[in-house]
């Protein structure tokens, strides 16, 4: 993991690199955008898709699979900054 701009009001974005469950070179963005008292948090993550990935995308909804992995991460923001 490595951080590739970091703009605390703005944005946060890392490049990932994975070695298992396969083979990944990612980047993730955290964004942030003020709403009064609050802060919208989104993050996303793209990066190349080689083809037993794109195969993959055909069967099994990623969205889904990482879908529960990005709620978990958000929701241990939202607490840490919540204290």
């Amino acid at each position: 993991m490595e951080i590739l701009e970091a703009d605390a009001s703005s944005k946060l974005r890392i490049k990932l690199d994975f070695e298992r469950p396969f083979e990944g070179h990612n980047t993730a963005e955290f964004t942030f955008v003020p709403q009064g008292d609050a802060t919208l948090v989104t993050w996303a993550m793209s990066g190349p898709a080689p083809f037993l990935s794109k195969v993959m995308q055909v069967f099994i909804n990623m969205d889904s699979m990482i879908g529960k992995d990005f709620e978990a991460g958000l929701a241990g923001l939202k607490k840490l900054t919540e204290k």
